[in-house]
């Protein structure tokens, strides 16, 4: 994953932008995480002044501007095929790389400053922390094993409730499972700013969301306070 991460300079890294996603996006593939297309930034131009960006979705006043899917049947669009992720990325280069959550992997979110006081007391107890991606400068995401897609269908966790078990003391602390979606590097968000691994999936195995969970929710009321 390296090879798609590390930029040599910023003018020369939005030119190679669409390829790097397209690239992204086949290296998750690989991987056997599900993939699917997601919308991206429109700059919007007045004259010769850019006035702002937009959401390609051409929603007005989109809530999340270049941060969910095309398309509303993402959770049957989802893949691993390469041809099919081949022809997304052609047709639209722009497009951002978004990954399905609790059919592989969860995706356990917390801000950024709760975020990086969990990875230190992790790194300090020696615990494997798996994948951790940053998503601008405001939260933090910890890859996990899912809890999404148990033997038994009658037990799994809807990331419609945010969070399960009940999290109510940490309001900050999101659980993305099945039914949920996560951005991933190198997609841009509209603060202008990209979501990036600060540790990243290779030769890295997903832990056990219960393990992080204890420091992710200290960090988090911690933060509160």
């Amino acid at each position: 994953m390296v090879t798609m991460m590390r930029r040599k300079g910023r003018g020369k890294a939005a030119a190679q932008r669409p390829a790097t996603l397209q690239a992204a996006a086949l290296e998750y593939a690989a991987m056997g995480w599900p993939v699917c297309a997601g919308a991206h930034l429109r700059r919007e131009i007045a004259g010769r002044r850019e006035t702002g960006r937009a959401c390609s979705c051409d929603r007005v006043g989109c809530p999340s501007p270049g941060a969910h899917p095309v398309s509303p049947t993402w959770q049957m669009q989802a893949t691993v095929d390469i041809a099919t992720i081949e022809n997304w990325w052609e047709t639209r280069p722009e497009a951002n790389v978004i990954l399905v959550t609790g059919r592989v992997f969860d995706v356990l979110e917390v801000p950024a400053s709760a975020g990086r006081a969990a990875l230190a007391r992790m790194t300090a107890a020696g615990t494997d922390t798996g994948p951790v991606a940053a998503v601008g400068a405001d939260r933090t995401m910890f890859y996990v094993a899912t809890r999404g897609a148990p033997a038994d269908e009658e037990e799994w966790w809807s990331c419609g409730l945010d969070a399960s078990p009940d999290f109510s003391d940490t309001p900050a602390l999101r659980w993305h499972c099945r039914d949920s979606y996560v951005l991933a590097p190198p997609s841009r968000l509209s603060a202008g700013s990209d979501v990036r691994w600060v540790r990243e999936p290779a030769g890295r195995p997903l832990p056990d969301g219960l393990r992080l969970l204890e420091y992710l929710v200290d960090a988090c009321e911690e933060e509160g306070r």
